[in-house]
């Protein structure tokens, strides 16, 4: 099973936005840099609308831009926003109970994926859009 790409590229998204304050951009221009479908682009960045974070001029000349401020957005916030499931998955259908790993596996793992959730969680919340945008700039 493949890891999903959404909230790497919710933070590429955010990240642009940031580097290029006061200028509209296009989905194309976005999926451009992510080298992705501008459709694609266009999904997430209505999730991150909804959010509060981004708002888009329509017609001529207008595009995305970001209104948050990016010192304000965490990691945590857009992986919240865009990829609000696990990272971690039971099994997608019950395992045997007769078997005694089986049986008791899922209890026993629940609580591990929990507190390895709650760890990440806290990480990412550490790092914030401008801090991320400084990094890929150098400039830490």
């Amino acid at each position: 099973m493949a890891a999903s790409s959404r909230f790497t590229i919710g933070l590429h998204i955010l990240t642009l936005l940031a580097a290029m304050p006061g200028e509209e951009l296009t989905s194309e221009f976005i999926a451009g840099s992510i080298n992705t479908n501008p459709a694609f682009v266009r999904r997430l960045m209505g999730l991150l609308r909804k959010s509060g974070l981004v708002s888009s001029q329509p017609g001529q000349g207008g595009g995305w831009h970001l209104v948050a401020d990016a010192a304000q957005i965490t990691l945590a916030d857009v992986r919240r926003i865009v990829d609000h499931g696990s990272p971690f998955a039971l099994h997608s259908s019950a395992p045997n109970p007769k078997c005694p790993v089986g049986r008791n596996i899922q209890k026993a793992l629940g609580p591990i994926y929990t507190h390895a959730e709650e760890a990440l969680e806290a990480d990412l919340a550490l790092t914030t859009i401008a801090s991320l945008l400084n990094s890929v700039l150098g400039q830490t």
